[in-house]
């Protein structure tokens, strides 16, 4: 889901490490894909075996699925598969399976399996192109680490965990990753984690049953202009106040009480998916001096 960023959120702000400490991530981390945090967005550079473009991926954990751009698919000529029905904010409308295509970045090879979906709305809210998403199911099965301060996604052999460090449950569904949050000190929000949503928060006040999750590919596609407040956010025992929130009066996807999103995300220096273990692991940034 793409948001405006608003004045009031923040990004982290580049920090110095030392040599022990990079060490150690090195030797934990698998590989290393580089990524741009830009428009309030991770942006990863991707490229095909079909051709030698370089192309502009989004990093979605929102996103049930990973997806390529019709457009671009189109463009490269990529033969669209058995139609499916996916799930928008507001909407459902119909995706193309693409199974079979060779996605790398940095050398790395990412899904194989995606949806040819139309991202015209979406890319054209954005100052560059793009061409697709990197979705839940890139996180799968995986202990993957967002450093936001170096700008790098790393796949680790083990999660790292400082003293510091807020560990929430991760739960897994078929639709996406929520987590539990605390908003204006209504316990137990569960929210899902969405880095494909620049905003900090968007937020659902109706009561929901956690168990209506639907079992469509849900994404969320469009820029989206709805009510502003502040709210107070509590995400594990570090507590946020004034935090630009979107009011919803009706469940974005089913059995959520809404997005969280990088608006407040950037509040953390990193952030570790460990799907493996069912957790989200945020390390919190140091005071400057």
């Amino acid at each position: 889901m793409r948001e405006t960023r608003t004045s009031g959120e923040t990004r982290p702000k580049p920090a110095g490490e030392d040599a022990a400490t990079s060490r150690n991530r090195n030797r934990d981390a698998t590989v290393e894909i580089p990524f741009e945090f830009r428009e309030g967005l991770l942006w990863v550079k991707v490229t095909l075996l079909q051709s030698a473009e370089t192309l502009n991926f989004l990093l979605d954990t929102g996103a049930g699925a990973s997806v390529i751009n019709r457009s671009t698919a189109d463009r490269l000529k990529l033969k669209p598969g058995r139609a499916t029905t996916v799930r928008g904010v507001a909407t459902t409308f119909t995706g193309y399976r693409l199974q079979g295509i060779a996605v790398r970045a940095n050398g790395v090879s990412l899904p194989s399996d995606y949806l040819a979906v139309d991202l015209a709305r979406l890319s054209g809210s954005c100052e560059r192109p793009v061409d697709g998403l990197l979705g839940a199911d890139f996180f799968r099965g995986r202990v993957i680490q967002l450093d936001l301060l170096a700008q790098k996604l790393r796949i680790l052999k083990a999660p790292q965990v400082s003293f510091s460090a807020e560990t929430l449950p991760l739960e897994l569904r078929p639709c996406g990753m929520i987590i539990p949050i605390t908003v204006n000190g209504h316990k137990g929000q569960w929210v899902r984690l969405d880095t494909g949503c620049a905003s900090a928060l968007q937020w659902v006040s109706a009561r929901l049953r956690p168990g209506d999750c639907k079992t469509q590919v849900a994404i969320g596609l469009a820029e989206v202009s709805i009510p502003q407040a502040q709210t107070t956010v509590e995400i594990g025992h570090q507590k946020f106040t004034e935090v630009p929130t979107g009011l919803h009066e009706n469940a974005i996807f089913a059995g959520e009480a809404g997005l969280l999103g990088n608006g407040l995300l950037a509040r953390f220096s990193s952030i570790t998916i460990d799907t493996k273990a069912r957790r989200l692991i945020l390390e919190v940034n140091e005071p400057l001096p």
